[in-house]
């Protein structure tokens, strides 16, 4: 059966701040050299923004250069930041305040929610003529003879065009296009295929990610100040474990919190999520919370490897932008400047290279302007302080400390793969976790409630093992099933069956799609996959 198919000269996965930077900045020079260059835009999201989650505190330099009239164009960047803090939390009740380190400086920034902002930039990209398709997941990428990316071919979907009231319902099509740009953000299923299928790690330094939780709460204590950003290290971690917080104070008496951990950590029983509800209950945060309401929770990935991690940036065919590449900026806690700069860079050179007149191939002008460019200055700088943590959160500091006032050397530090440093269960101590107490601390399931996450019933499981055996014989008998602790939102469970012996249940109806099962499982047992358009969580202000 022959699928039907779309044909535009660019298609980009991913409605995010790289994938819609990228469609803005094409059109703008479509137009400004009277060319023609179509754009579409598929996000797996129900709409537009309904799978953003970021801090988000928000560096504006990439934006005022792509639409330096936002202001007057109603960009939702209100809260200006107005302090930083920055603590060593000791213990549950003993906090010690550090010098902001210069990269966390927010002077000029602003604390926004980055769903906002991904659905005024579609407003803006649809302006200029690009057109964009929520609940359109991209599930495979399609090939030429060649071996040439062809362009992408949909899942099931659940939705209409961006703007357009549903849902509606349609199988998949193809998409074909001249150029691919794969802008998934962190762990894309697809651009992971492309990276293994085109070797683009070839020489690099293996990636490292983390997994971020955040709430969103609407707080009435005096502690609470608009524009107020403070940083936490130490305590509930180990100092063997990279990780901390964030407390953004957003205007209307709402709070964002959150917490992150390196997925590079040791011990299978620690839980991201229970680590993110212990920490609530410090003497820094609980009173801010005490007496609140929580509104939101979600989680997510974060890529942090730096550029030594960064893969080659182009294909046949293809380019990766954001967080698909690796766009993060670690020790500045930010990552949407330099996300959206990857996408404007990547839209002048497939300009130029439409313009010289070429149409497949592979653009190779992009990876050597963007290394051009000051967004990967300003990370080539940084690129040795995340993994300077490998060792430890005091030696991290130590080195973090010399590459910031002394200048980084020409050694550039390597990165290590963050599913093989599990240690085997009966080597490391089992964390014990204190019981929420439905006030400031809570369980998984109430907390996905709050995502609103949901997946259309009867699909095919988009979570595969591709061994089943393996999930007991290795996961459970070796390292204690340490999916069932790293899931923020218990899509993973041992039960037994009547015989008495443990199986694994997916609970794939709970899934946020954070991918932290396809990064941090051991055996590397477990693919995410994309589950049918439209599905996962929905977030409005995250």
């Amino acid at each position: 059966m022959t699928r039907e198919f779309m044909a535009f000269d660019v298609v980009i996965v991913g409605a995010g701040p790289s994938g819609l930077s990228c469609a803005i900045k094409l059109k703008q020079l479509a137009q400004e050299n009277n060319h023609e260059i179509s754009v579409c835009v598929v996000e797996k999201g129900a709409e537009v923004g309904a799978h953003l989650l970021s801090g988000a505190v928000f560096e504006t330099k990439a934006l005022d250069e792509l639409l330096p009239n936002w202001q007057e164009l109603g960009a939702p960047l209100k809260t200006k930041a107005k302090e930083d803090a920055f603590l060593y939390l000791a213990n549950d009740k003993k906090s010690l305040k550090l010098p902001t380190p210069p990269q966390m400086y927010n002077d000029g920034n602003y604390i926004i929610s980055l769903g906002e902002l991904g659905r005024w930039l579609a407003g803006q990209a649809e302006t200029l003529g690009v057109e964009i398709y929520p609940g359109f997941a991209a599930a495979e990428i399609l090939y030429h003879d060649d071996g040439s990316v062809k362009g992408v071919a949909t899942g099931d979907m659940g939705v209409t065009k961006h703007g357009e009231k549903g849902p509606s319902y349609a199988e998949g099509v193809e998409l074909h296009a001249k150029q691919t740009v794969f802008a998934e953000g962190c762990r894309g299923s697809l651009s992971k295929s492309l990276i293994e299928k085109f070797d683009l790690m070839a020489g690099k330094s293996p990636q490292t990610y983390a997994l971020g939780i955040k709430e969103i709460w609407e707080v009435n204590s005096d502690l609470y100040k608009e524009g107020s950003v403070m940083h936490t290290i130490g305590w509930p971690l180990k100092s063997d474990t990279y990780g901390g917080s964030f407390v953004y104070h957003l205007s209307g008496n709402k709070v964002a919190v959150g917490f992150v951990v390196g997925l590079d950590y040791s011990n299978p029983t620690l839980s991201p999520f229970e680590e993110m509800q212990r920490f609530k209950h410090h003497n820094v945060i609980e009173p801010l919370l005490k007496g609140g309401k929580r509104l939101a929770y979600g989680a997510r990935t974060l890529v942090e490897g730096g550029i030594q991690s960064m893969p080659k940036l182009t294909a046949p065919g293809a380019l990766l932008i954001g967080d698909s590449a690796g766009t993060l900026n670690v020790p500045k806690i930010k990552g949407n400047h330099t996300a959206m700069k990857s996408g404007m860079v990547a839209a002048e050179a497939l300009f130029e290279h439409f313009k010289a007149g070429g149409t497949g191939g592979e653009v190779v002008a992009y990876e050597v302007n963007f290394k051009s460019s000051w967004a990967y200055k300003e990370l080539y700088k940084v690129r040795n302080i995340r993994p300077g943590f490998n060792k430890g959160l005091w030696r991290g500091l130590l080195n973090a400390a010399k590459e910031t006032y002394l200048g980084s050397t020409s050694k550039t530090l390597k990165n290590h793969a963050d599913h093989v440093q599990l240690k085997s269960i009966n080597k490391v101590k089992p964390i014990e976790y204190p019981k929420p107490d439905g006030e400031i601390s809570f369980d998984r399931l109430s907390s996905v409630y709050l995502s609103n996450t949901f997946h259309e019933e009867n699909q095919p499981i988009h979570l595969k093992l591709k061994s089943e055996s393996v999930a007991i014989d290795t996961n459970y008998h070796n390292y204690d099933s340490p999916e069932t602790k790293y899931c923020p939102a218990g899509v993973y469970e041992i039960v037994k069956t009547e015989e008495g012996f443990p199986t694994l249940q997916i609970n794939a109806q709970n899934c946020l799609h954070c991918k932290a099962c396809d990064i941090k499982d051991p055996t590397q047992n477990i693919n995410w996959t994309v589950p049918e358009g439209g599905g996962g969580p929905n977030y409005s202000d995250m």
